[in-house]
């Protein structure tokens, strides 16, 4: 027995010191993937990123499923032998692989000191190869294949994953947890709670008239939809956190001209998921009740994208869990406060499955020319990675 739990002993200390040896010479990897432009519009692009993560995960015990896109890059699914036999205690680690960078409107990989800034590379190719170094330490040890875990990375999250999230739900029904490598916030603070967000396009048609000799005749789509902004705006309650924010508008074709046609684009976040279905069911009697007062018609496309991800007495066990193998590695541990913006953690929350968010890399300024991570956190979080799948092993591998 002693023997038996000195060689486990042994294995779990070889793949954590092979996980922070791993991500330290991850940077060649990282590099091939950062240069790749793989803006979420230009599939072909999505795709070459993700032939060479196929590539580059083409560990022994991981199988490989690419569920195509439709009108988006495909989505890559990884499985050990484990998943299929495991129950609740499947883990389902996520990413994704797109950007929000049109090709040649960011290209850099500039490494100074300890800060790598480029396009991706904290949100979120620096997460993915995150549990790239994770994954390959586990492998090399022996123990990846008694670990019941899947990695998806989808083609198409930084534009609300609208293919994907049938996918993500259907992997995340098989699971106890979910852990999701967005970028890594301040003091590695772990997120556990994201507003929902939804977005609707208004449409109002009215009824063209000259505004000096027939303006009595006309039906002024831009007046009616004015109305419909002033009481979409009402519903933002900051102590509810709901937000609706009108962010475009336009129509019209001339001053003297009463205009037939007008439409706005509209945010609104949510922290609750009863919020997001109120605020939708409220926007759309408004535009049912200003019909009869203005004359005009209202058409409103779109609706509740992304369900909250919540706090939820599930989820704040598996942030403890994943905290104290942060703390062994040297991370921060602390939970972080609201985010205002969704990732895939939304999806697999609203499937009822405890997620943990914000496990990538630390750095700043995602979505910006100014993105970059912290090179020094990257042995860390794949470390912490690592620690933490083999608390998920099977008992007969330890």
């Amino acid at each position: 027995m002693g023997s038996a739990i000195g060689d486990t002993d042994a294995m779990e200390n070889q793949a954590i010191v092979a996980a922070a040896r791993r991500a330290e010479s991850a940077l060649p990897i990282l590099e091939r993937w950062v240069r790749q432009n793989s803006y979420s519009s230009a599939v072909d692009n999505v795709n070459a990123v993700g032939a060479m993560m196929r590539e580059d995960f083409a560990f022994p015990a991981l199988s490989v499923d690419i569920r195509p896109g439709s009108g988006t890059g495909d989505h890559l699914v990884w499985r050990t032998p484990a998943w299929a036999r495991a129950g609740g205690e499947r883990l389902l680690l996520v990413g994704h692989h797109d950007t929000v960078f049109p090709p040649g409107s960011f290209e850099a990989w500039d490494l100074r000191g300890d800060r790598l800034r480029g396009p991706g590379v904290l949100d979120m190719k620096g997460g993915l190869v995150t549990v790239w170094a994770a994954l390959g330490a586990l492998s090399e040890a022996g123990a990846l294949a008694e670990i019941p875990l899947a990695l998806v990375s989808v083609g198409d999250e930084e534009i609300g994953s609208p293919d994907s999230q049938p996918l993500v739900r259907e992997l995340a029904a098989g699971a106890g947890g979910a852990l999701v490598f967005e970028a890594g916030r301040v003091e590695d603070r772990i997120i556990t709670r994201r507003k929902g967000t939804g977005g609707v396009r208004v449409r109002a048609t009215g009824r063209a008239a000259h505004a000096g000799n027939e303006h009595a005749k006309g039906t002024n789509a831009i007046t009616a939809l004015a109305r419909f902004v002033a009481a979409a705006a009402a519903h933002t309650d900051y102590d509810r956190g709901v937000t609706v924010n009108v962010g475009v508008i336009e129509g019209g074709e001339a001053a003297n001209t009463v205009p037939a046609h007008a439409s706005c684009l509209l945010d609104f976040r949510f922290e609750r998921a009863v919020d997001g279905r109120e605020v939708m069911a409220s926007l759309e009697r408004a535009a049912r009740d200003l019909e009869g007062e203005t004359g005009a018609s209202f058409e409103l496309g779109g609706g509740v994208r992304r369900a909250p991800l919540e706090r939820t007495a599930a989820s704040a066990a598996l942030c403890a869990r994943y905290a104290a193998c942060a703390r062994e590695s040297g991370l921060g541990s602390e939970e972080a406060g609201l985010l205002g913006g969704g990732s895939d953690a939304n999806t697999v929350s609203a499937a009822g499955v405890p997620a943990i968010d914000g496990l990538g890399p630390r750095g700043a300024g995602f979505h910006t020319h100014d993105e970059y991570i912290e090179i020094s956190s990257l042995p860390m979080r794949a470390e912490a990675l690592a620690r933490f799948l083999l608390g998920q092993a099977g008992p007969d591998s330890r």
